[in-house]
């Protein structure tokens, strides 16, 4: 909800909406039968929404299945169950030509600007792509000017058109795959740890352009990232993520001053305060042994193998994800 300035709150619109989202790899054997022997769980019944113009981060510990439920929500990855409903629209119900249309209002940002670009063609054949992939122009010269209007407005020179991904930094190199998901003029885009491959003193600048980027264009942004400092920066809510499942969801402010799940509480002990006064007095966060395996989580909730306050409904049934508090989600019996 928004003020609307007259002290009324206004009804935000929500771009995205997921719902018991789930993507299982399935794991076989054999070499000339395949059998069917377990699956990893990715994504295991993950909802949350999308306001229109917003930043949604979502964190968690490598491997807990941030980058899949992106890639899931754009159906670069089909969903082995749930629903993504995209302006009203159920992406998983489409296919072929259908699909491919919905996909010029979706882009995606990955994590690596160093394997995400073809060495073998020039950055303004890489950004121009997806004009020539959707039939936006048809004339070389009007995809010309688009791309040269794309460089100038990440903060490259046109003037380096002709030239091939080696030629550029890492941050360059980031600056092109923005400029090549903003093509088609998107609404969405989710950016996969855009900045985790980059110096620490370009990531700064990474971020400033996607700012100054959502401000001109109206975009709305999936964030994807391990940094939670730059996630409190960035992002207007924060989902929480712990093998495969959402665990807490809220407003930045809210989440980082009044952390209610065990795992957000340990994730958020772990942030250095650039305060050695209040360093000095901060309690840390410990958790014990290691995140369970995907293929056989444990029964129950997801994080009771390691969490400290984990009582005995805790390893029975999964608990859900629960409003709490005004706009404050949680997944915990311990929280209420």
């Amino acid at each position: 909800m928004t003020d609307n300035g007259n002290g009324r709150k206004a009804k935000k619109e929500i771009l995205l909406k997921v719902e018991g989202l789930k993507k299982y790899f399935p794991i076989t054997s054999g070499l000339i039968i395949q059998k069917h022997t377990g699956d990893v769980k990715a994504v295991d019944d993950v909802s949350f929404h999308v306001y229109r113009g917003e930043t949604l981060g979502l964190v968690g510990e490598s491997g807990c299945g941030k980058s899949t439920t992106g890639r899931t929500v754009l159906q670069l990855y089909r969903p082995t169950a749930g629903k993504v409903e995209f302006e009203g629209v159920d992406l998983t119900t489409l296919k072929g030509e259908d699909l491919r249309k919905m996909r010029r209002r979706m882009q995606m940002i990955f994590q690596d600007p160093y394997a995400s670009l073809n060495p073998r063609m020039t950055v303004g054949r890489i950004i121009s792509e997806p004009l020539q992939v959707h039939h936006v122009s048809n004339s070389n010269k009007e995809r010309q000017e688009r791309v040269e209007y794309l460089m100038s407005k990440v903060g490259l020179n046109p003037y380096f058109i002709n030239r091939y991904p080696h030629e550029f930094s890492g941050g360059q190199r980031q600056r092109i795959g923005i400029a090549r998901a903003l093509a088609l003029d998107p609404s969405f885009i989710v950016c996969d740890e855009p900045i985790s491959a980059l110096d620490v003193s370009i990531q700064a600048q990474v971020v400033n352009l996607l700012e100054d980027l959502q401000d001109d264009l109206g975009l709305t942004y999936l964030f994807i990232a391990h940094d939670l400092s730059m996630v409190r920066h960035i992002c207007d809510r924060v989902a929480v993520m712990y093998l495969g499942k959402i665990v807490e969801v809220a407003e930045t402010q809210e989440l980082y001053t009044n952390p209610l799940h065990p795992y957000t509480q340990a994730l958020l002990s772990a942030v250095p305060v650039p305060d050695p006064k209040v360093e000095q007095h901060r309690k840390r966060i410990i958790l014990k042994g290691d995140v369970p395996t995907p293929i056989n989580p444990p029964k129950g909730c997801n994080f009771n193998t390691r969490c400290p306050v984990a009582v005995d409904v805790c390893y029975g049934d999964d608990p859900v994800l629960e409003e709490v508090l005004p706009e404050h989600w949680v997944a915990c019996y311990r929280v209420s």
